[in-house]
């Protein structure tokens, strides 16, 4: 449990105070996107952003389009908005996904050892080998064909690339977890290999992976935001931050002029990983005991 004193020196803490508002204040976009900005009435999908013409020239903020509109006269107010949705979606499955794999391949090679170890170690370096964000263009323009442009395809080229970091780190912790007198008791005294792992090493092992993961959301939702602004993400027109920063690329010699297509979504994808990454500092503070009573 998280004593009270622990709290009291978290909310003392400025930056993790800072990085709960901030996600908090996402969340609370999210969960009200229908009534910030409702969707039309015949609209098919509500991640589909309303189009208030068929202009080629966006235009600036307006009574009708608060944040302006890009080419093709997509609303950027709803865009981001809804865009929060997309963030939380995809940075939340992407980190579990690769979370749950990372933890589950790392424990496996640590805790056995030998050939297990080995095999599992020499994929991971396989897999390391490859820059991430370039091998995740290059797995979802492999993918698109396959699963259509939406965003399962550019989830599933994070997954692939994702979990790797994870299985490196817990491995280095469950290696030291594993020779501690409680688990060599566990063994003497006939628990399950599984019983060991799930009761009494990863508990003890998986507090550093955990700060990372939460860290991470963050910089999924980035990378998920390129790959759309690449063109190998979710289709034009859908409520995403970095579909919407797309729209721009045809107006960079004059983006003076243009400006509120970059501002408002960069600014929301700025926001959204800067409350993730100080979000993992309080994190740090709450579930790894050696960080306890270091400051």
């Amino acid at each position: 449990m998280i004593d009270s004193k622990l709290v009291k020196q978290l909310l003392r803490n400025p930056l993790s105070v800072s990085g709960i508002l901030l996600i908090l204040f996402f969340v609370t976009v999210a969960v009200l996107a229908p009534i910030i900005a409702p969707p039309p009435p015949r609209a098919r999908d509500p991640y589909d952003m309303p189009r208030l013409g068929y202009s080629a020239e966006p235009q600036p903020p307006s009574a009708e389009a608060r944040f302006g509109t890009t080419e093709g006269q997509y609303d950027i107010f709803y865009g981001v908005v809804w865009g929060t949705r997309t963030a939380f979606k995809a940075g939340l499955i992407v980190s579990t996904v690769t979370l749950f794999i990372g933890v589950t391949l790392g424990t496996a090679a640590a805790y056995y050892g030998g050939i297990v170890d080995e095999a599992l170690m020499r994929i991971v370096e396989i897999f390391q080998a490859f820059p991430f964000l370039l091998a995740a263009i290059t797995m979802a323009a492999v993918l698109q064909p396959k699963l259509g442009r939406g965003i399962w395809t550019p989830i599933a080229a994070l997954v692939a690339f994702g979990w790797t970091s994870y299985a490196r780190l817990i491995r280095g912790d469950i290696l030291s977890v594993k020779e501690r007198e409680y688990v060599l008791a566990a063994r003497v005294s006939g628990i399950s290999d599984l019983g060991i792992i799930l009761r009494h090493v990863i508990p003890n092992a998986i507090f550093p992976t955990m700060v990372v993961a939460s860290m991470d959301i963050g910089t999924y939702v980035l990378a998920f935001a390129a790959l759309s602004f690449l063109g190998v993400g979710v289709q034009p027109g859908y409520s995403d931050w970095g579909q919407i920063i797309a729209f721009a690329r045809n107006w960079i010699p004059v983006l003076a002029d243009y400006w509120f297509i970059i501002v408002f979504p960069g600014t929301a994808i700025t926001l959204y990983g800067l409350g993730w990454n100080l979000l993992g500092d309080a994190f740090r503070d709450i579930l790894d005991p050696r960080m306890r009573g270091t400051r």
